[in-house]
């Protein structure tokens, strides 16, 4: 079947107002800093997540048990299952007690698999694609049975967002701040493979009626984006924006 073009999603940089370009401009300075001190040692974010851990063998995640912030309640991983295509990805969350007041998962009495509730519930925000070098180089959104998650409207998830914040130094503190950065640099995109996201599972429901989309097993990504960080902040610093910043 023909799902929704994700370019009918995603922002222009042009298009977006003074206020978020500066929070941009603000993150990605972050995740070039993080960066920074990081390379003169010789290291990389994954290699942050990696290190001291054991043989990197593909579904297992790493840090073992993730990492996760009680205060913030994001929590994180990172694995690697699609080799001809990345090294790894970062997939990023938000549990129960750190989303805003009233959220509140869909109704969903097609489920075949139980989904987390109450305190257990689990968000997945976004997940993060890395080349061998440790590199970011795209942005995907997932089905449900992906991540296990609950499920919830992608307006509820974008107002997620903002509170993803790793405040501690497990298991690399600039490899967590990097990766708030990278969430905040590519918010307005992340919130268009949301919007897409939920618009791909709206389709999938319509040619598949009575059926439970969300464990569908030939539906795994909904929406893939690539990205350039450097040229983005480059573009962000210079006032240019070129079609390809992102």
């Amino acid at each position: 079947m023909t799902f929704p073009a994700l370019e009918d999603y995603l922002p222009e940089l042009n298009a977006l107002d003074v206020q978020q370009r500066a929070q941009m401009l603000a993150a990605g300075r972050e995740i070039r800093e993080c960066r920074r001190v990081l390379y003169r040692g010789g290291l990389n974010v994954v290699g942050e997540v990696l290190r001291g851990q054991a043989d990197f063998v593909e579904m297992e995640h790493f840090p073992e048990d993730d990492v996760f912030d009680p205060d913030s309640h994001a929590q994180y991983y990172y694995h690697a299952h699609r080799g001809a295509v990345e090294h790894g990805h970062f997939h990023t969350f938000i549990r129960a007690k750190g989303m805003p007041p009233g959220a509140a998962p869909i109704e969903w009495p097609l489920a075949n698999e139980a989904w987390p509730k109450g305190d257990d519930a689990i968000s997945h925000l976004i997940a993060i694609s890395m080349d061998a070098w440790g590199d970011p180089i795209g942005l995907f959104a997932t089905n449900r049975w992906v991540t296990d998650e609950t499920w919830y409207p992608a307006e509820t998830v974008i107002a997620m967002l903002d509170r993803f914040q790793i405040d501690h130094a497990f298991p690399s503190w600039p490899t967590n701040r990097w990766l708030g950065a990278m969430l905040r640099l590519y918010r307005p995109w992340i919130a268009g493979l949301l919007r897409h996201r939920d618009a791909v599972i709206a389709a999938q429901m319509k040619a598949l009626p009575g059926s439970d989309v969300f464990e569908d097993r030939d539906l795994e990504i909904t929406g893939y984006l690539p990205i350039a960080p450097d040229a983005l902040l480059d573009a962000l610093e210079s006032g240019d924006d070129a079609e390809e910043a992102a």
